[in-house]
C-alpha cells in the first residue's frame, strides 16, 4: 500500500514538474501559434501554424523593422481624436488583471487575451509618415515588397473612419506595426504604437502546412 502509494506521489510530482516546465518555455522562449485573421495576407493566410520565438519578450529586446511579431490587442482598437495625445501615440491599455490568479490565467495560460499578429514598420524616434497611399520613414519612403502588387497604405481603416496616426514620431520603447492586408487591416493607424511590453514573441517560422516550412519574411 505504502509503495503504491509513493508512486502515486512520484507520478504526481513529475506531472507537476513537466506542465511547470512547459509552461516556463511557452512564457519565456517559445510557443506555437495559429493565424487567425486575414490581415497579414498574402504573407500569412488563416489557420497557418507559426512558431513564436519569446526570448526577445524575455530579454526586452526591441525587435527590427519587417519583423512579425504578435502583441496584446489594445483595449481600444478605434480611437477618437479626444481619446489620443498625437505627442504620444501610444494604444491604450486598460485590461489589467486585479489578483494574482486572474494575472496567472492572462498572461501565462493567456486565457481570455486576444492578440494581433501584424509588421513592424516604425521603430521608437522613427518619423512616420502615410500620405499618397505610401509609407515614409524618417523622409524616405519605405520599401514593401511583402505587398501583395497595387495595394496601398491608406489613413482610411475598413471601417470608414479617417486615422489620426498618419504623421507622428513613435514613442520611446514602442514600436508602430501594420499588416500586410493593408485594406483589410485594424492596426497601429486605428490604435496607436504598441509599447514593448506588449509584444508577445516574433514570429520565427511556419511549420503548417508542410509545404510552407521555414522563416517568413
Amino acid at each position: 500500500m505504502k509503495s503504491t502509494l509513493r508512486e502515486v506521489i512520484e507520478w504526481l510530482v513529475c506531472i507537476i514538474i513537466a506542465v511547470a516546465l512547459a509552461l516556463i518555455v511557452r512564457y519565456y522562449i517559445g510557443t506555437p501559434t495559429i493565424v487567425q485573421q486575414t490581415s497579414m495576407t498574402p504573407t500569412l493566410k488563416e489557420n497557418e501554424r507559426l512558431w513564436l520565438n519569446r526570448w526577445g519578450r524575455t530579454t526586452k529586446k526591441m525587435p527590427d523593422r519587417g519583423d512579425i511579431i504578435t502583441f496584446e490587442a489594445p483595449s481600444v482598437t478605434k480611437v477618437s481624436e479626444d481619446m489620443i495625445d498625437l505627442n504620444n501615440p501610444v494604444a491604450i491599455y486598460n485590461n489589467k488583471p486585479k489578483n494574482v490568479l486572474k494575472k496567472f490565467t492572462y498572461y501565462v495560460l493567456e486565457s481570455g487575451k486576444k492578440s494581433y499578429i501584424k509588421r513592424v514598420i516604425g521603430l521608437p524616434g522613427d518619423y512616420v509618415e502615410i500620405t499618397d497611399g505610401k509609407v515614409y520613414i524618417n523622409g524616405e519612403q519605405l520599401e514593401e515588397n511583402y505587398l501583395k502588387p497595387g495595394v496601398v497604405t491608406d489613413m482610411i481603416q475598413g471601417h470608414g473612419d479617417e486615422s489620426y496616426f498618419n504623421k507622428f514620431t513613435v514613442p520611446e520603447n514602442c514600436v508602430f506595426a501594420m499588416g500586410d492586408n493593408r485594406p483589410g487591416s485594424t492596426d497601429c493607424r486605428a490604435f496607436g504604437c504598441i509599447p514593448l511590453e506588449k509584444i508577445e514573441g516574433k514570429v520565427l517560422f511556419r511549420f503548417w502546412p508542410f509545404s510552407k516550412f521555414g522563416g517568413v519574411d
